[in-house]
């Protein structure tokens, strides 16, 4: 049980960061850009799945060696909201016999983030498929900030069945996000393995990501 990180240095996933992070970028094209990463970052999730060799037989009556992603069928994807729409529409096109949830969590912006850097956390609605043991849980947010959301999301995760291993798919996050995903990590005994495009080096006194790309939310959905 522990935590990994892997940053995504693609050309694709980099250059469509870059869309993401350009302030001209519009709501259209913002959104589309999330899509786009999100099966990018689907595509590389593939990576951590074993495969089996199969033989099939070709329209020539040949057979032709191939292979099969072993437990495709085993994945549930949490999707956050809002935030995190329009990735999951990207990563449905890489699984798309996937299970899936959300849950809707906000950070209480209004009372402010604490001086450890914490944000409390809303939880106004949850709905999980059956999440079983055998399972690949994939929960899509965008941006992983302070974690403050990411870890409760987590908890309530756990509380409704541990599944075999959890996969985080995000656009950007931060050395403090990481480090209290990977103490979380050792708090539940569970394998959490976090997917990004950037590390940003520090958040700002609003708790947003810096460079980051804004409030994606916002960006993707028009406010």
């Amino acid at each position: 049980m522990g935590f990994e990180l892997k940053v995504l240095d693609h050309p694709y996933i980099q250059a469509t960061l870059t869309v993401l992070r350009d302030r001209r970028t519009d709501q259209i094209e913002f959104r589309k850009s999330l899509v786009r990463i999100g099966r990018a970052i689907g595509l590389e999730i593939v990576r951590d799945f074993e495969v089996e060799e199969v033989y099939v037989e070709t329209p020539l009556g040949v057979k032709a060696r191939g292979v099969r992603i072993k437990d495709y069928d085993k994945v549930v994807i949490v999707t956050v909201l809002r935030a995190g729409m329009p990735m999951t529409e990207g990563l449905v096109k890489v699984f798309p016999a996937a299970r899936q949830g959300v849950i809707s969590a906000r950070r209480v912006e209004e009372k402010g983030m604490t001086p450890d850097k914490r944000f409390e956390i809303e939880i106004n609605y949850v709905k999980l498929p059956r999440i079983r043991s055998d399972d690949t849980v994939i929960v899509v947010d965008p941006m992983v900030a302070t974690g403050s959301t990411m870890e409760a999301v987590l908890r309530v995760l756990v509380s409704h069945g541990r599944a075999r291993r959890y996969i985080i798919a995000a656009v950007i996050t931060t050395p403090l996000a990481v480090e209290r995903l990977r103490r979380l990590a050792d708090e539940l005994s569970i394998d959490i393995k976090m997917y990004v495009a950037s590390v940003d080096p520090e958040l700002n006194e609003h708790g947003f990501i810096v460079p980051g790309l804004g409030d994606a939310g916002d960006r993707a959905f028009g406010g």
